[in-house]
Parts: structure tokens; C-alpha cells; sequence
């Protein structure tokens, strides 16, 4: 009879006791084969569905579903898969239970070590009929994908498997070819197949080259990741077959880009490269919406990194209900940063989801009817988790503004703050002209002292102190421009006494004119 490997599933929701119990010796030396991990209970039932262990190894506490719900389904729909518990001192009571459901042994994960993990999973096998364990009958060597992920894990490896590696791949060059399915709605069988397909389509066109070799790797959840070995002549073929495998993603009507990392000259460079060249340039195709195909030698000069963006200035002018000049700010921001490929795709997404909900709570206080945003909310922080290109998220952004636009609208014409909104208008046209009360009140037909009572009334600062806002902002720009001396700025911005232009300015910044262009011009 052929020999059998006891086939193992990790559980537990720490993902370095599952990396150390996977990596710490070699199982199918041992007669083991480790198939499988999962973080919680619910995602083990779903791999003992689709892999079938014998063996269940599993923590006690963990979230969502734990170690004594899951020891009871696996006894009531897999009686034959024998089960091992991880626990800690404080757990026996949840210990004690799983032995009334049937579980086959534990182990204290304070006293545990691997010999004494394996002594148990042996005596765990020669309990199950259908194995034969035998040790040191086990086929010498892992195999080489388990090598591969072990290294692509972190984890050293001794002389003897570096050997075999170097047996598989002889080869002077290494390069990681990479697709990213994460946030696309592809199932497993489709990935499967798309995956057969990349490597039909690699097999075909690499059949004649002597010079060439490639393997499929285990990866994270939805990348699909390639290491190929070549000499400097297959390198130079790498693009040509990467472009190959963007047609195979139209075959199967898959929206991702291929990605061609930096090519590296040693396998223990595999998880540096994998994680800091592959992954990035993955990230780095959710600002280039249109493109299928990334290499890290082709790719445009990064823009400079935007600004930080000002959330006071932001926060502070919203309150003051200067809505198109946040607004524009926050759109020429957000364009900054999508024209940057190297954005963290995480803090953008997350940029986006804040500013969404901070402006609805600005709303909310002000008095602005928003129960349209308010329902919307979580539509948006949802979308824009789930985009797969920046304009995505963008224009997710543009609908949010239009929408909190009508609702300020709204409010503006329930409450008659139409004719508020004209004379702030006419402000901002007119700021750098000797405008004053008067002046105002004779182009409206209103009493100057009924114009002074309506702006206090309508506005939360009087009709002065919003003059000198409008004029002092407007210096600050001409200011940082730097083209204007600051008694041309004065003039610039309706301020005919320049000693009078200072008071103000730093009255309302801080900071006299000089010392501000200082700062800003650093």
C-alpha cells in the first residue's frame, strides 16, 4: 500500500504560533502534511469542506467561532477527523467540554514543543484507520512549493533544502511576476482557472527554452504570484510574455494588471522582494486605472508628495460657511494625490472615508438638514473600501460634495439666506475696492444700519471683521506666491494705509506680513 501523509489544518487566530508550527520542522519528513490554516472556526469549517484532514489542531479561544463550538461540528459532521486542542492554563473548563465532544487530545501552549506536538499528532494518526504512519518512511525533502513558501514566510532553511532549491533552479536571475485578484469578485474555481490558463500560456511560450523556469507560489488570499529563473536571455523575454499574460486576463474578463517586480539574484531575497517590489506595484496600479501591464523599470517618475493637507484651515473655513473654497481645496488635494502612484492606497482610502464623515458631522451642527448624508454615509465609506482605481474612489468623493452642496442649497433657500449669500458674493468681487457699510447697502437699496443688523444676524461674523477675513486671505495667497512686495499686496487687497494693512493682517493670522511670507517661503 502507498504511503499516506496524515493530513494536518491549523486553527488558531495568532498567525505566528500558525507560521511556527508550520515552519518549525519538516513534516512530511515526519509522515505529516500540513494543508491548511485558519484564523477562527468558521473559516476552518470551510477548509475541512473543501480539504478533508484527518487531523484538526486548534486553539480554544478564538474569535468568532471557537475551539469548543468547533470540536462539537467537526464530531457531529466529520466524526471520523480527529481533533487536538492548543489551550493555556486558565482554559480546562473549556477543555474538559471538548473532551465530551470527542476531542482526542490537548496540549498547554505554555509547555509546547514540537517534539512533544509531534509524539501527540503520531499517537493521534495510528488511532486513524485510514493512515499508515510510519516514521521515517516519509519521502525525504519537502516539496519544493512548501520550500518556496517557507521562504516567502520568513523563515530560514537548512543546507540540504537550499541545495534542492538549487537543483530546481539553476539558473542566475529571479523575478516575481505577479496579478492581484484582492477586491475583485472572482471565486476560487475562476482563480484556479485563470491560474491554469497563465500557466498554459507560460508553458507554451517557454517550452523551447532550455534557460527558463517557473513555479507558482504560495501567496496570500487572491494574488496570484509567478517566480521565474532565467538566465540574462530569458530576462529580456520576460516582458513579452508578462504582456501575453494580460490577454489571458481578457480571456477571462478579469479587470487587474499584471506586475513584473525588480528581478533579484538570490532565493533568500524572496520575501523582501515579494513584499517591497511585487506587492508595491500592485498597490501602484490603483492609480493607473487603464493599465494592465506594470514593470518596475517602466513606470513614469512619481510625482512630489502633495502638501499635508491643512484639516484646521479646512475644519475652520467650513464653519464659516465658505463652502466653494474648502470644497475647491479639498478637490485640487484629493488630485494631488491620485496623479501620486506612490500614495498609500490604505491612507487615501481612508483619507476620503474621514473627510466624508467629518463633513457630514460639520453639517449635522450647523443646522443643515442632513439626513440624506447621514443615510448615504456608510454607501460611501463601503464604495470607496471596495474601489479598485483611484478615479473610483474620486468620483466617489465628487458625488458626496454634489450632495452635500444641495444640501446646504436647501437650507439656504428655506431660511432666506439667499440675499446672505448674495452680499458675500459681492464681497468677494469686490474685496480690493474702498468698499464699506454704506457703500454696500446703497448697490443693495437697503438702510445701512438694517445691512449692518442683517449681516450680524445671517452671518457669525459682523460685516467688518468678514471684509478683513475676505482681504486678509487673499493676501496670504499673493504672499505666499511671493511675486508681490507686501506694500503692492496692500494695495492689491483695499488697503490704501499700509501701516493699517499690517494691524490687520496680524490681527487675524498671528503674524505680521513679513514674518508670514517667512514662514510660508521656507
Amino acid at each position: 500500500m502507498a504511503f499516506e501523509y496524515g493530513k494536518v489544518l491549523i486553527v488558531d487566530d495568532e498567525a505566528l504560533i500558525r507560521q511556527g508550527i508550520k515552519h518549525f520542522i519538516n513534516w512530511e519528513q515526519e509522515g505529516f502534511q500540513i494543508v491548511g490554516e485558519a484564523a477562527n472556526g468558521k473559516e476552518a469549517l470551510e477548509l475541512i469542506a473543501e480539504l478533508r484532514p484527518h487531523i484538526v489542531l486548534t486553539d480554544i479561544v478564538m474569535p468568532i467561532m471557537d475551539g469548543e463550538e468547533l470540536t462539537r461540528r467537526i464530531k457531529l459532521e466529520y466524526p471520523d477527523i480527529e481533533v487536538i486542542v492548543l489551550s493555556s492554563f486558565g482554559e480546562f473548563d473549556y477543555v474538559r467540554s471538548t473532551f465530551q465532544s470527542g476531542v482526542r487530545d490537548y496540549i498547554l501552549k505554555p509547555k509546547l514543543d514540537i517534539g512533544h506536538l509531534l509524539t501527540v499528532l503520531k499517537e493521534t494518526a495510528d488511532k486513524i484507520p485510514s493512515l499508515r504512519a510510519q516514521q521515517g518512511e516519509a519521502e525525504q525533502g519537502q516539496p519544493i512549493e512548501a520550500l518556496l513558501e517557507k521562504l516567502l514566510s520568513g523563515f530560514e532553511i537548512d543546507d540540504e533544502q537550499r541545495s534542492e532549491l538549487a537543483d530546481e533552479f539553476p539558473h542566475r536571475c529571479f523575478c516575481l511576476v505577479g496579478i492581484d485578484l484582492r477586491g475583485r469578485a472572482v471565486s476560487k474555481q475562476q482563480a484556479s482557472g485563470l491560474q491554469q490558463s497563465m500557466q498554459d500560456e507560460i508553458q507554451n511560450r517557454t517550452s523551447s527554452a532550455a534557460n527558463v523556469v517557473f513555479r507558482f507560489l504560495r501567496t496570500e488570499s487572491n494574488v496570484l504570484a509567478m517566480l521565474f529563473n532565467m538566465d540574462h536571455n530569458g530576462l529580456s523575454s520576460l516582458p513579452g510574455w508578462a504582456r501575453a499574460m494580460t490577454g489571458v486576463l481578457a480571456e477571462h474578463e478579469v479587470n487587474a494588471a499584471v506586475s513584473v517586480g525588480e528581478p533579484f539574484t538570490e532565493l533568500n531575497e524572496l520575501a523582501v522582494n515579494y513584499k517591497e517590489s511585487l506587492l508595491k506595484l500592485m498597490d501602484y496600479a490603483f492609480f493607473f486605472p487603464g493599465k494592465r501591464l506594470l514593470i518596475y523599470n517602466e513606470l513614469p517618475l512619481a510625482e512630489q508628495d502633495a502638501a499635508p493637507f491643512n484639516l484646521n484651515y479646512f475644519t475652520e473655513e467650513f464653519k464659516r460657511e465658505r463652502f466653494e473654497a474648502v470644497f475647491r481645496y479639498l478637490e485640487e488635494h484629493v488630485q494631488e494625490l491620485t496623479v501620486n502612484y506612490k500614495t498609500d492606497v490604505f491612507e487615501f482610502k481612508s483619507f476620503l472615508g474621514n473627510l466624508i464623515f467629518n463633513m457630514t458631522v460639520l453639517l449635522g451642527n450647523m443646522k443643515y438638514g442632513t439626513q440624506q448624508l447621514e443615510s448615504k454615509k456608510y454607501y460611501y465609506f463601503k464604495a470607496i473600501e471596495e474601489s479598485l482605481h483611484a478615479d473610483e474612489a474620486q468620483s466617489l468623493l465628487d458625488e458626496f460634495i454634489k450632495e452635500a452642496k444641495q444640501c446646504i442649497e436647501e437650507k439656504s433657500e428655506q431660511s432666506g439666506n439667499a440675499n446672505m449669500k448674495r452680499l458675500l458674493d459681492y464681497i468677494d468681487e469686490h474685496y480690493a475696492e474702498p468698499l464699506n457699510l454704506t457703500e454696500m447697502a446703497k448697490h443693495f437699496h437697503f438702510n445701512p444700519s438694517y445691512l449692518s443688523s442683517y449681516f450680524s444676524t445671517h452671518h457669525n461674523e459682523g460685516f467688518v471683521d468678514y471684509l478683513h477675513r475676505v482681504r486678509t486671505d487673499k493676501a496670504s495667497e499673493l504672499l505666499r506666491a511671493g511675486e508681490a512686495s507686501i506694500s503692492e499686496i496692500s494695495g492689491m487687497v483695499g488697503y490704501s494705509d499700509h501701516s493699517y494693512f499690517c494691524k490687520v493682517f496680524k490681527k487675524h493670522t498671528g503674524l505680521s506680513p513679513s514674518r508670514y511670507r517667512q514662514q510660508t517661503m521656507k
